[in-house]
């Protein structure tokens, strides 16, 4: 079958915003609260307090997000909720007043749009919140209730707030706050077809969906891409599957997922002896041990040839999200570890994501620690933001690296070496991950052209016919093109 994805992600920078903690207006809303009782914006958080951003304050921010080259946000949960995340849903068609209400929601819509920037939302649909009113209905009334059907009610009583007893209802990783939907019921599968619909006809870009894994019911996927594609077929779908994602990435269901199998060996690459495995304890994502740069090839590899070319284009690819601790954390404050693997990122094909915060150096441990509030202007790492407007702007620049050919060219211990190819555009991409400088040379005779101007980074190449002599400084990266044009902020 032919595969068809949305053709605008194939060329979007992501910037992941997790709501609470990006910006607070600051101008006078009508609040929810009037005196809230927030943490300390500058504290490192807690896993229950608020920290008081909102969707006003994100607003104000949109021109530095644009300024980044920034061209898609994707938001972690901002449906009515009892947590900081969001992910307790209360209710699916209210913006959590704390955030704003549906009406700031639409103000945010309306200006990004106007800046061409899209927007997309993070649907968590295997499970809701206690306190979502069909469960909170079975709470009250017990067998009684007409929505008993809607979870996975094992007995009774159920056991909702305390651990002292059963709970008697089967619930997401065995929180009790987290009731799992019964899927396999038409209401319920319905219920949530008819919230995806509705957002998207708000005009909503697309649709992150929360562990869709865990949602076994057969059809389910392919109904609900069917349901909002006919509404919107540029609607991304995107899925948070952590491994191999074959069995969703055929074309009947997601677009793409959270890429971690490319997060995985990057960090293992870049990083190094410096990972700290502490901070990647318990993440599903392998970020040690240490890659060599043929090792890493191997990986890349196998990972270009996992899904369709349609479905590679249209991968979330990241370096770190809400749920792993911060790279520049996990490297040990190694500023080259961020800036090799950024630049790894922003040349691999499929759609970048920048975790707000990374692009100005904010560290970050395991959950959460890696949600603190977005640093104050004299905190920022100018030189990790110089890095990520440079990378955007190139990719902004060079059709090659975002829809091009991804090709192989050479590999040296700890050099590593390819070209991305659009038509006549070809563009090397050279990485030295270790801590001396390296010469060699390769093969050049995959490429038409000879691209030899320095486009990004430090190193050298010379072209000698169809060889190619290189040097790289140590812990360095570099692009080379054709075209003399320049970037330097």
């Amino acid at each position: 079958m032919q595969i068809h994805t949305p053709d605008w992600v194939k060329h979007a920078v992501f910037y992941q915003i997790f709501p609470d903690r990006f910006a607070k207006s600051t101008k006078s809303h009508k609040r929810l609260l009037n005196n809230p009782k927030w943490e300390d914006w500058d504290a490192k958080p807690t896993l229950q307090g608020y920290k008081g951003g909102d969707l006003w304050g994100i607003v104000e921010q949109l021109d530095y997000i644009q300024s980044l080259g920034i061209n898609a946000i994707y938001f972690t949960p901002i449906f009515q909720s009892a947590s900081n995340h969001r992910y307790h849903t209360h209710d699916y068609y209210q913006i959590d007043p704390l955030l704003g209400g549906n009406h700031a929601f639409q103000d945010l819509l309306d200006e990004a749009h106007e800046r061409n920037i899209k927007i997309v939302l993070d649907g968590v649909f295997n499970h809701a919140s206690r306190g979502i009113f069909f469960f909170h209905d079975i709470l009250e009334n017990g067998p009684h209730s007409p929505w008993v059907d809607w979870f996975k009610i094992q007995g009774w009583p159920l056991a909702p707030y305390t651990g002292d007893a059963p709970a008697n209802y089967e619930s997401w990783a065995d929180i009790r706050s987290l009731p799992t939907f019964n899927h396999d019921n038409p209401e319920v599968r319905e219920y949530i077809m008819e919230i995806a619909e509705y957002w998207v006809r708000i005009g909503i870009d697309g649709w992150r969906l929360d562990v869709p894994f865990e949602i076994k019911t057969p059809g389910f996927w392919q109904e609900f891409r069917e349901r909002i594609k006919a509404i919107n077929p540029d609607v991304y779908i995107v899925g948070e599957v952590w491994g191999d994602s074959r069995q969703w990435l055929d074309g009947t269901q997601f677009d793409g997922v959270m890429n971690y199998l490319f997060t995985g060996p990057t960090i293992a690459f870049t990083g190094g002896e410096r990972v700290n495995l502490e901070q990647v304890k318990g993440r599903d994502y392998e970020v040690f041990p240490p890659l060599s740069a043929a090792d890493y090839a191997k990986k890349i590899e196998d990972l270009l040839k996992l899904y369709p070319w349609e479905i590679q284009l249209t991968q979330l690819n990241l370096l770190a999200s809400h749920d792993t601790a911060r790279l520049i954390t996990i490297a040990g404050d190694d500023i080259a570890t961020v800036e090799l693997a950024t630049l790894l990122l922003f040349t691999f094909p499929g759609a970048p994501s920048v975790y707000y915060g990374d692009e100005v150096g904010l560290p970050g441990g395991l959950d959460p620690d890696c949600r603190r509030g977005f640093p104050l202007e004299e905190n920022w790492n100018l030189e990790l933001l110089k890095i990520h407007k440079q990378l955007i702007s190139l990719r902004h620049k060079y059709t090659a690296l975002r829809v091009g050919n991804y090709q192989f060219l050479h590999v040296q211990e700890t050099v590593y070496v390819f070209a991305r190819i659009w038509k006549n555009e070809e563009l090397i991409i050279a990485v030295n991950v270790g801590n001396e400088s390296v010469t060699g040379n390769f093969d050049g005779g995959k490429l038409q052209s000879q691209p030899q101007t320095l486009l990004y980074g430090k190193g050298e190449i010379k072209w000698n016919a169809k060889d190619v002599d290189f040097s790289i400084p140590a812990r360095c990266g570099c692009v080379f093109g054709e075209d003399v044009w320049l970037i330097f902020f």
